[in-house]
This record gives structure tokens, C-alpha cells and sequence, in this order.
């Protein structure tokens, strides 16, 4: 009798052990998936250091280039006096036809509603976007989000194109909620 209730003590006591090993290793794993994914963002914003220094048209040039590794065809960079908006076009690997606007600024910079009004009121009626896309080197103003949510206007901001530049597929973007996800508050001119 001794025998088995110390048995049955001594797997209660590895149960609860077990259990604790679990809860800890579960709440290590969770740690160290955030401690990764800040890290992935960290180092998809230091990607971008050549992008700040390329003027506006090497930044439409490797816009294009990312649609292209991406497996888009007919890729154009339209961009210049005119334009309309459209900087890059082509289709995408799924035959919708989609129509960039490339904003290349300084990384403490935003771009407002206004400048998304002015896409939207071209993309679709002057272009023939079935995926209006506009990629910008800083971040949108909370306006200018919802207005893109409202919209179905896809917006590719720093953070999303540090992503983009180390390998997630342009499609990846076209169905994200902008205006629930993203920042909208300004990087600082020397922030990495």
C-alpha cells in the first residue's frame, strides 16, 4: 500500500513537473518568436539604407525589379511628367493587370491623403488597375490608410517594403487591411 501511494505521489510530482517544463517551454517559444520577428524587422529596415539614396527614378527602376523577381510580366516603369500616377505596370503572376505609384522619400517623410486621393482618382479609371499598388520610402498618415482601406488600395510602406526587398512576394500585400495594420508615426532622420 506504502509502495503504490508513493508511486502515485511520485507521478503526481512528475505530472506537475512536466507540466510547469511545458508552460515554460511554451512561453520561451512565444519569446522567441517575437525576439525574431523584431529582428526580421530590424534587418528588413537596414536593407532599405540604399533605397534612401537612390533618387526617383532608381527607385521606380527597383520596383519594377521587385515585381519582376516576383514573377510579374509586362513589367513597365512608366514614370515621368504625365504619367498619371502610373510609375510601374505590368501583371501580376495571376493575369491582374496592377498599377504602381512610387513615392521615394526621405525616411522621416510621410505621404498623406491627398496624395492617395490623386491615385485612386487614376489607377482604376485612367490605368485599368485591377491592383492599385502604391509604395512609398517613409509611411502613410492615418488618413491616408483608412482612405486606402476604403478603397481597396494596396499601400506598401518602409516597413512592408523592407519586407518586400528580402523576399515577401508582392501578392502578399494586395489583401492586408492597411488600416489596421502599419504605423503611421515617422521614423527619425538618423533612426536605422
Amino acid at each position: 500500500m506504502g509502495t503504490v501511494l508513493l508511486v502515485v505521489l511520485a507521478a503526481a510530482v512528475a505530472a506537475a513537473v512536466a507540466a510547469g517544463l511545458v508552460r515554460a517551454g511554451r512561453r520561451e517559444a512565444r519569446a522567441e518568436r517575437a525576439r525574431l520577428a523584431e529582428e526580421a524587422r530590424r534587418q528588413a529596415r537596414r536593407s532599405l539604407d540604399a533605397v534612401w539614396a537612390m533618387d526617383d527614378r532608381e527607385f521606380e527602376r527597383y520596383v519594377a525589379d521587385l515585381c519582376r523577381r516576383d514573377g510579374c510580366t509586362d513589367v513597365t516603369r512608366v514614370g515621368g511628367a504625365g504619367d498619371l500616377g502610373a510609375d510601374v505596370t505590368g501583371y501580376l503572376p495571376d493575369g491582374r493587370r496592377f498599377v504602381i505609384q512610387c513615392k521615394r522619400y526621405a525616411k522621416h517623410r510621410t505621404v498623406g491623403s491627398r496624395d492617395i486621393q490623386t491615385f485612386n482618382g487614376t489607377a482604376r479609371a485612367e490605368h485599368g488597375a485591377d491592383a492599385p499598388v502604391f509604395v512609398a520610402s517613409c509611411v502613410f498618415t492615418r488618413p491616408a490608410r483608412e482612405f486606402a482601406a476604403r478603397h481597396r488600395l494596396c499601400l506598401i510602406d518602409v516597413n512592408l517594403l523592407g519586407f518586400w526587398n528580402s523576399g515577401t512576394p508582392l501578392t502578399s500585400f494586395l489583401d492586408l487591411d492597411i488600416s489596421r495594420s502599419g504605423t503611421h508615426r515617422k521614423l527619425h532622420p538618423d533612426h536605422d
